[in-house]
């Protein structure tokens, strides 16, 4: 009697095996919305006018003579919400009744949409600052410059980068608390392999930031000039080359530094609407139809309390 051989009986056997695993994509830890003052007090209509009120000035007056009276500067800020984003799929009535990986597939939609708007609105939230400055300027405020190149070989960052961020903001009297830095990975890449840092006659056992790199990923392990320094792939770059003070960068991206103290941060906004998420059988495609939407605006609220300093990209493999 014969038995079964894997070359007899080839057509018993799976070809091909499909895992039940399903890959997810590796991605970034999202953080810079704890960095806007999200407005509450905002219940209706598109556009919030907050007033603001200048200082109180001094002037000479003698003996016996009328005080002069005078009035302070008033102003206001607008924030509009301008935003609305959306994230929507589908899945036919076939596929949910053909694959394999269908309930799975189907709880993964909001969840992942979800996420594709925080993404969004996480890199909406950076360029606020390089927006709200003027390209091609020092953007200077109490003769201090809060836009600037990286004063490095090929416009790339320094420590004494670092330095200046710190003295554009004292200038502006913004409070030397809660300081912080977020930095592109290349610009974390030369810092890191500063000579100091990597010259062997300097470091002989590989200590600190030659043995254990200098961030967990997200955050640098030590502080530098006082600020708090974390990563984000998410800054905005630089289509186009930017001159400031005779300095040129190309494949530039924004840096930024600030306080991120409650009562003074830099960047405002007002969620209109958080993430909602709807869904309904479609009868004529005969599919079933998911969508999340969010509505939004984002602005500069203090331009004192920001210096961005355009570093560029290409360094790390030059």
């Amino acid at each position: 009697m014969a038995g079964f051989t894997a070359n007899a009986d080839e057509h018993l056997i799976r070809s091909e095996i499909w895992s039940t695993q399903l890959k997810e994509v590796l991605e970034d830890e999202l953080f810079a919305q704890r960095y806007v003052d999200w407005v509450t007090d905002f219940n209706d209509g598109t556009q919030l006018t907050i007033p603001s009120i200048g200082q109180a000035e001094v002037v000479n007056y003698g003996e016996n003579q009328a005080v002069k009276y005078q009035a302070m500067d008033t102003g206001e800020f607008t924030l509009t919400v301008t935003d609305y984003k959306s994230s929507a799929t589908y899945i036919t009535k076939k596929m949910m009744q053909d694959s394999f990986y269908m309930d799975r597939l189907v709880s993964s939609f909001v969840p992942k949409m979800s996420r594709a708007l925080d993404k969004t609105l996480e890199i909406a939230v950076l360029a606020i600052g390089p927006d709200g400055q003027t390209n091609n300027d020092a953007n200077t405020i109490n003769n201090a410059r809060h836009r600037q190149i990286g004063s490095g070989d090929s416009e790339t960052i320094t420590v004494e980068d670092f330095a200046r961020a710190r003295f554009a903001l004292q200038k502006a009297n913004v409070p030397m608390t809660n300081l912080t830095c977020i930095l592109d990975p290349s610009a974390e890449h030369t810092l890191t392999t500063l000579t100091n840092l990597v010259n062997m006659s300097n470091n002989r056992m590989w200590e600190g930031i030659v043995r254990d790199g200098i961030s967990t990923g997200l955050q640098f392990k030590m502080n530098v000039m006082g600020f708090d320094v974390y990563v984000s792939q998410n800054l905005q770059t630089h289509s186009l080359d930017e001159v400031i003070s005779g300095v040129t960068a190309t494949s530039g991206v924004s840096n930024l530094f600030f306080s991120a103290a409650s009562d003074v941060t830099p960047f405002i906004g007002v969620m209109r609407q958080m993430p909602q998420v709807d869904s309904e059988y479609n009868k004529d495609f005969q599919r079933e139809e998911y969508v999340v939407t969010m509505r939004y605006g984002l602005k500069l609220y203090r331009p004192e309390n920001l210096f961005v300093l355009v570093s560029d990209t290409d360094q790390v493999y030059a």
